[in-house]
């Protein structure tokens, strides 16, 4: 089975384009599986419109389905072409797939307590000799509760296929948590989707994040 693995950059979309230097770390651990993330982003020019983005993640699952556990490092640069589009290369290596090359667009619509984020992305892996295309998909909602306190939902959606015509992945993540200043804390639930003829991996438990 092909494993053209998680490379979503999914919480890039927590945040606007032009945001100033941020790290965030978060900590899913479920009934099936553990996820750590570690995601960080800051200008290279004084204008803010182009930005460093590195993500690195791991993803373990209990032992009757390590083959699914898999780690992943991507640095990517976005230029900020407006306030909603911007667009950039990366270079992505994943414990399955090994090294690929790619260029997302991203399309950012938010307000004060809803975002939007659609990132289509094409990509060339070099272990594979092939190139295949993903859809990245963040809905996210905060409901302000009290001073610094909010309720925020998060839905992520992703799919992957190679040779633009064949399933190779794909993921539903949701969230319902609660934050207190730079934490937050909540439930998830995290479905997976492997291969052509997709082999499905649920797994229902606990989150917490934090911005540094």
């Amino acid at each position: 089975m092909k494993k053209v693995i998680i490379s979503t950059l999914l919480i890039i979309g927590f945040f606007n384009p032009l945001q100033a230097q941020f790290t965030q770390v978060e900590l899913f651990s479920g009934f099936d599986k553990t996820d750590f993330t570690l995601f960080s982003s800051f200008p290279i020019n004084k204008s803010q419109t182009l930005s460093l983005n590195t993500l690195a993640f791991f993803q373990k699952f209990k032992q009757e389905n390590q083959e699914f556990d898999e780690v992943g490092v991507q640095p990517t640069i976005f230029w900020n072409i407006t306030k909603t589009i911007a667009i950039g290369p990366s270079i992505y290596y994943n414990s399955f797939a090994g090294y690929s090359k790619r260029l997302s667009a991203k399309y950012t619509c938010n307000n004060s307590h809803l975002l939007f984020v659609v990132m289509p992305t094409l990509a060339y892996s070099k272990q594979t000799n092939a190139s295949y295309t993903e859809v990245f998909v963040q809905i996210q909602y905060s409901k302000p509760l009290k001073d610094h306190i909010s309720l925020w939902l998060n839905g992520q959606l992703l799919t992957i296929w190679d040779k633009f015509k064949t399933h190779s992945r794909s993921y539903q993540q949701l969230r319902i948590g609660v934050s207190f200043y730079d934490h937050q804390l909540g439930i998830g639930l995290d479905i997976d989707q492997y291969g052509l003829k997709p082999t499905r991996k649920t797994s229902l438990g606990f989150y917490y994040r934090i911005t540094i």
